[in-house]
Formats: C-alpha cells, structure tokens, sequence
C-alpha cells in the first residue's frame, strides 16, 4: 500500500490541473481506506479464528461427548437400542447449549442384527484347521444352520470372476483377496480402488453358483481384525441371495499362500445374522436461527449411527461431536451468526443412507435454502483442511482464507468430494466441504472391532472442531458467492 501511494503522490505536481489534483486525492483516499478496512478485516477474523481454537482447545466438549457415546452407549447400529439411546442423548446434550430450536425428523431405517459371533477356519487336511478371523458383512444373509464348508477359488476382481464362470465357480466359495493399495496417499481413493468386491461380489458370485464369499478386509496394514461393511445383493431373488464375510488381512495373505500349495482346502464358516422390517429412527437436528438471513441454512453434521463391532469412535462419533461442538463454540465466542446454522446428526449412513435422503427430502418440501454444508466423516485424527464441492468463485474466495488458517497447520484446500450424508442436498446455488483430517491411519480402524475411544487422542478431536467452526465462521461472514442466492438477498 505504501509504495502505490508514493506513486500516486509522485503524480501529482506543479502541472497537474487542479481537477485531476483532487480526483487523484480522492483515489488515493478510497484506496487507503480499503486497504485499512481489509487489514483490519483480516486481523478480525485471525482474532476469532484464535478464539475458537482456544476455546476448543481448552474447554472443548466435544471429547466429553464422544466418551460418553462410546463408553456408555457403544456401537449404534441402525435399527438397534443404542442406536435410539444415542438419538436421546444427543438431543439432550444440544438442549442445554440453549439453542434456538432442537428437534428430531423421523426416518425409517433398516434393522439387521448380527447375531451370535461368526466362527470360521481353514480345513488342509482331515481334521486338519487354523481358525479364520471373520465378520459378516452388513446385510448379508446367514449360513446354514452347521455352517457351510466348500472349497475356494480366489479372485482379484469382479471382472476375473467374470472371466472364470460358472464352470469354475459353481459350488465353491470365492474368496476376493485385491488388496488396497499401499502406494496411494490418498487413502480414500484406495479404499475406492477395492471396495467394489465388498458391496456386489455376493451378488455377482452368486450369478455363477457360488455358495459364499470371503472378502478381504478393507485395510491397509496387516492385523486379525476383521472390517464389515455394507453389501447389497441388489435386485437378486432371496432364495438366490449367498453369505457374505470379511477376512482380516493377516488371514486373508495366509489362506492366499496356502491356496497356491493345496488348492482342494475346504474354508468353513457359519455366521448368524438377519434382516427384520425396517423401523423408525430419527435425525438429531439444533439450529442457531440467522440474525440477517434466518431463511438460509448453513448446516455441519456427521452420521450417528455406526457398524456394530467396536463402538464407532472414529466412525462416525468423531464427526458427531465436534459438529455439535460447532455450535458450543459459536455461542461460547459471542458470535451471532448471519444464517441460520444447523448441526444434524444423521442416522443410517453405514448401510442405507436414509437420514441423509430425508434430510434433503424434507428440505425440498418445505422449499428450505441450504447455502453451505460441512461434513466430518473421516475420523478425528489431525485436521490437515478441507475438500469443496463448489464452483470456481466460491473457490476463490475460499482459497483467500488460507492465510488464516496457515497458524494451525491447515494446509489442504482442494476440490473434490464432500461427505455421503450432505450429498443429496447437492445443487447449484450450494457450496458442499468435507473435513479433512490426517487419513493415514483411519482404515487400521474403520468398520472394525477395534474402532473405540482409546483409538481417539483428545487434542486432535478438538483441532477439528476448531477447524470446522472456523470455516462456518468464515462462511457465514462472507456468505456463497453464487449467482442465484445473490440475487435472492
């Protein structure tokens, strides 16, 4: 700024006529003016950027609340006791935040219960095993009543289990071993890489006379946990419909080896699982009604339910609290927001994603205008920033936050997907971002047994309900650069 007003000083001489002497002079007031006005702006936000951090970081709550979600309710499996005591816990806890309206929308969820826990081994010889660590997969049908027993055929593929067809599959038992890739940093894009054999290899299996499948587990290190998961048999007739489970890795690499030296060995198991008609869950949903634009809704949320094997720390309660934390620390700040911010906590991602729809459903219905929303469904490890689903101007102004955000260590702004529940409110006019947090270590974790609280470090967990209320901050001051809902203010 001080260099551009000595050259605008400069030109203004002895020759300059007097009405181009004060045009310069009031261009050279305009442009100091808004030069302070975006100095003082920018030191303002770094003030409540600060504020928020240090709120969270000091009296975060959210580690509070994840405790009791996991140590006092556990795993909340769609469908299932935990999963209403859940539903009832977070409504209180938003109550006493002395929110402006909290409220649960009904949604109908599917009801599949696991059962008594699944058994399994490898048979080389009579009388001859080594137990299997296994799971089944959410929405598989169970076994017959002694289990079932069959020889193995092993695939990297659905397109190899194509090729090989039924002369090569019937009666047996397809054991999907394509591993995720350990060479891909994005670990996300990994677990896409391979998860397609988890969700449709029972359906495509049983096209060609398979009696079961084994699944490796969605995982990239080497351990005995099994990870479950959802699958669908798709339009597949219920008589048609075979078992459906996952290996851990460690097992998954050992009856791989042993299959290329006796490739006749028998593979057991017997898992007890059902589907029963689907019952009534609900959303959890607080709002901090707009002081400017209380008909436009800025939302954060993750998903309350989870598998029911450990009890869903990382997913998804990580994401539930530090979006309820969201609104505690906009409180606790003294900030009065623009729009109307809402947290929702969804029900029914893991193996339907029915909260997410009837969110989006109701909010068509009722003509509602969601400007912004924020997921966090990628664990509570350290936040690294953020992925956007927007056009380039919302980008833009985005990316111009960095430098706020540079402090914490927040570096990740790119475009790119945002999070399944806030999906299907997707259209033009609204910006959609998913929290970002280190992802290194989500999938030692993810849909298995040992996704608990001790799994959870304190400090990070609230690192990210900082992170996500700074950006709400910043999205609700400066609003969506849209051409539509500008129009509309």
């Amino acid at each position: 700024m001080k260099n551009s007003a000595i050259k605008v000083v400069f030109l203004i001489d002895k020759k300059t006529p007097n009405t181009m002497k004060k045009l310069l002079v009031v261009l050279l007031l305009i442009f100091m003016g808004q030069a302070v006005e975006a100095q003082n702006t920018s030191e303002k936000d770094a003030a409540m950027l600060e504020a928020i951090y240090k709120e969270s970081l000091l009296n975060g709550n959210s580690y509070n609340w994840l405790d009791h979600l996991s140590n006092k309710i556990g795993g909340r499996l769609s469908g299932s006791i935990n999963a209403q005591k859940a539903v009832q816990y977070t409504k209180e806890e938003l109550e006493k935040l002395g929110l402006d309206r909290v409220w649960l929308q009904p949604v109908m969820v599917p009801k599949w219960v696991r059962g008594l826990k699944e058994y399994s081994f490898m048979e080389t010889g009579p009388g001859v095993t080594s137990v299997m660590n296994i799971c089944a997969l959410g929405g598989s049908v169970a076994t017959p009543n002694a289990g079932l027993k069959a020889n193995v055929v092993e695939v990297s593929s659905l397109e190899e289990l194509d090729a090989l067809g039924s002369k090569n599959i019937k009666g047996k038992i397809v054991f999907f071993n394509r591993p995720m890739r350990a060479d891909l940093i994005q670990t996300f894009e990994a677990y896409g890489g391979c998860v397609d054999q988890r969700y449709s290899g029972a359906k495509q299996a049983a096209k060609y006379g398979a009696v079961g499948i084994v699944v490796r587990s969605m995982n990239l290190r080497n351990d005995d946990f099994p990870h479950t998961g959802a699958m669908s048999y798709g339009d597949l007739p219920a008589s048609k419909r075979i078992p459906a489970c996952a290996i851990s890795t460690n097992d998954a690499n050992k009856l791989s080896n042993t299959l290329k030296l006796i490739p006749e060995l028998n593979f057991y198991f017997k898992q007890n699982c059902k589907t029963y008609p689907d019952v009534e869950s609900h959303n959890v949903i607080g709002e901090i009604t707009g002081s400017t634009y209380p008909n436009k809704y800025m939302i954060v949320g993750g998903h309350l339910d989870s598998w029911d094997l450990g009890d869903g720390s990382h997913d998804d309660g990580a994401g539930v609290v530090q979006s309820m934390d969201v609104l505690r620390l906009l409180k606790k700040t003294g900030y009065t927001p623009k729009h109307s911010i809402r947290v929702v906590l969804f029900m029914n991602e893991e193996n339907g994603l029915r909260g997410g729809n009837a969110y989006a459903t109701q909010a068509t219905l009722k003509a509602e205008n969601h400007v912004f929303a924020l997921e966090s469904d990628s664990g509570g490890f350290t936040p690294r920033g953020f992925s956007f689903d927007c056009d380039a101007a919302n980008f833009s102004q985005i990316q111009s936050w960095q430098p706020l955000f540079k402090p914490y260590l927040i570096h990740y702004f790119e475009k790119g997907g945002s999070g399944a529940d806030i999906g299907p409110l997707k259209k033009e006019g609204i910006v959609l971002a998913g929290l970002r947090p280190d992802s290194q270590r989500y999938f030692d974790y993810h849909h298995a047994e040992n996704d608990t609280f001790d799994a959870v470090n304190k400090r990070e967990l609230e690192l990210g309900a900082a992170t996500m209320t700074s950006l709400i901050y910043l999205m609700d001051t400066y609003g969506v650069k849209n051409s539509l809902t500008q129009i509309k203010k």
